[in-house]
C-alpha cells in the first residue's frame, strides 16, 4: 500500500484535501469518483515513503530499455483506441514494472494535470527519456498524431534494442573464454608453477630465460598479491576513466574502427542507427536541422557524429543532405550517400532511411550470429600459442633435467 496526499473537488464544487492509502494512484482515482468527486492533484506522500523499500528502490534503480520500448508501445496503442492522456498515464504507471518508471510517470501524469505539454514533462527526465524520446512526443503533439508518433518511436527503439542484444551476445562468448584463460593462467601460476619451481631450486637446474620470467611472475602474483591485484584494478579504473574524457574516447573510437573482423561491423551499426533515428524523426515531422542533432547524440563514436555535424552546416546553407556523406564514404558505407541522394531527388527521404536502417540491421544481425564463428579460429590460435609457451618455459625444462638425470645413472651403472 502507498500513501497518497491528494485534493478533490465534491459535486457542488466544494474542494477538499486527504490523505489516503492505496495500492496505486489508479484506485484512489476510482475510490473519488465513486463517492462522486474528481480528484484535482496527487502526490505520493513523503512522511513514510522515504523509509519503505519501494521508495529508495525508484530512487536508486534504472529504468530497463525494454520497459521504455512497452511504455512507448502501450502509451500509442492506449491513445489509439481513445483513451485520454491522463488515463493512458495512470495505466502505464500501474503496468509500469519497474520502482524507477512508476515514480517518474506518477511526476510525469502529475505535470500534464497541471497543464504542461507531454513533452515537456518528459523532459524533465533526461535518464529516463532521450532527446529522440522527448523530439517525437513534441513533434506528435504539435502534429496533432501523438499515437502515431508514439507508435513510430517504440518500433525505433525495439529495433535499437535488438540490434544492441544481438551485438551484445555476439561478444558473450569471446568475452567468456578470454576470461575463462585469465582465470586458468591465475590459477597455473599460483598453484602449479610455484610446484615446478620449488623441484628446480632443490635440483639447482639452469633455467632458460623463459622459465625464470615465469617463476618471477609466478613468484610476484604469490607473494605479493594485494600489490597485483592492486595494479589490475588501478589499470582498470585508469581505463574506465580514460575512455569518458575526451581524449580517451576519441583513441577509443579511433581504435574500434581499425580492429579487424569487427571494424565494419562498427561502420554499418552506425549507418543503421543514423538511418532509423533520422527516418523515425523525419517521418514524425520534425524538421531536418533538429532531427539531424537529436541523430548525432544517437550515433555514439565521434568520428560518425562529425560527419553529421558536417551534414547539419550543409543542410544550413542549404547544400544537399547526402554531400556529407558521399564526402565520407571510408566512415559510412556508399550505399548511405546514393539512398539518401535518391531520396532527396524523390521527395521521400524518411522512406529511403527507412529502407537503409532494414538492410544495415539485417546486415550486422547476420555479421553478428557469425561472429563467434569468425573469432574461434583466432582464440583456439592465442589458447594454443599461451599453452605452447606454458610448455616451452615449465614442461621443457623438466625434460631436460629427466635426460641429465638418465644420463648420469647410466655414468654410474658404468
Amino acid at each position: 500500500m502507498t500513501r497518497f496526499a491528494y485534493t478533490a473537488e465534491k459535486a457542488g464544487g466544494e474542494k477538499y484535501k486527504g490523505v489516503a492509502e492505496m495500492p496505486d494512484k489508479f484506485s484512489l482515482y476510482e475510490s473519488i469518483r465513486r463517492d462522486g468527486g474528481r480528484v484535482l492533484t496527487v502526490t505520493e506522500s513523503n512522511d513514510q515513503d522515504k523509509f519503505s523499500y519501494s521508495y529508495w528502490s525508484g530512487k536508486l534503480s534504472s529504468v530497463p530499455e525494454h520497459a521504455r520500448v512497452m511504455f512507448a508501445r502501450n502509451m500509442g496503442s492506449m491513445l489509439a483506441a481513445g483513451l485520454s492522456l491522463g488515463r493512458a498515464l495512470d495505466v502505464s504507471q500501474r503496468q509500469a514494472g519497474n520502482a524507477k518508471l512508476e515514480q517518474v510517470l506518477s511526476q510525469v501524469a502529475e505535470d500534464v494535470r497541471h497543464g504542461s505539454p507531454l513533452n515537456e514533462a518528459m523532459a524533465k527526465y533526461p535518464s529516463v527519456f532521450s532527446k529522440l524520446f522527448v523530439a517525437m512526443v513534441r513533434a506528435g503533439e504539435e502534429s496533432g498524431n501523438l499515437s502515431g508518433s508514439l507508435a513510430v518511436v517504440g518500433e525505433q527503439m525495439e529495433r535499437a534494442y535488438a540490434l544492441k542484444k544481438s551485438i551484445t551476445g555476439a561478444l558473450i562468448y569471446p568475452c567468456v573464454i578470454v576470461v575463462a584463460i585469465c582465470g586458468v593462467g591465475v590459477m597455473m601460476m599460483t598453484s602449479v608453477v610455484p610446484q615446478l619451481a620449488a623441484t628446480f631450486k632443490e635440483l639447482h637446474s639452469t633455467l632458460p630465460m623463459s622459465t625464470q620470467l615465469m617463476i618471477s611472475f609466478s613468484d610476484f602474483l604469490v607473494n605479493r598479491s594485494v600489490l597485483a591485484f592492486s595494479i589490475v584494478a588501478v589499470a582498470v579504473g585508469t581505463f574506465v576513466f580514460g575512455i569518458r574524457t575526451k581524449v580517451g574516447k576519441r583513441m577509443a573510437d579511433y581504435a574500434v574502427l581499425h580492429i579487424p573482423i569487427i571494424h565494419v561491423m562498427v561502420k554499418e551499426t552506425n549507418a543503421a542507427r543514423a538511418a532509423r533515428t533520422l527516418s523515425s524523426l523525419l517521418s514524425s515531422g520534425v524538421d531536418m536541422v533538429s532531427a539531424i542533432a537529436i541523430t548525432t547524440d544517437v550515433v555514439q563514436n565521434g568520428f560518425f557524429q562529425d560527419v553529421l555535424r558536417t551534414a547539419s552546416k550543409r543542410v544550413e546553407k542549404g547544400e544537399p543532405f547526402s554531400k556529407a556523406f558521399e564526402n565520407s564514404k571510408n566512415l559510412y558505407p556508399p550505399l548511405v550517400g546514393e539512398m539518401i541522394a535518391v531520396g532527396e531527388e524523390t521527395g521521400q527521404l524518411s522512406t529511403m532511411l527507412g529502407r537503409l536502417a532494414d538492410f544495415y540491421e539485417t546486415e550486422v544481425m547476420r555479421k553478428s550470429k557469425d561472429m563467434s564463428t569468425i573469432i574461434e579460429p583466432f582464440l583456439m590460435v592465442a589458447i594454443g600459442s599461451a599453452v605452447g609457451f606454458f610448455a616451452m618455459a615449465m614442461i621443457g625444462p623438466i625434460y631436460q633435467l629427466s635426460n641429465d638425470l638418465g644420463l648420469a645413472a647410466g655414468l654410474l651403472l658404468v
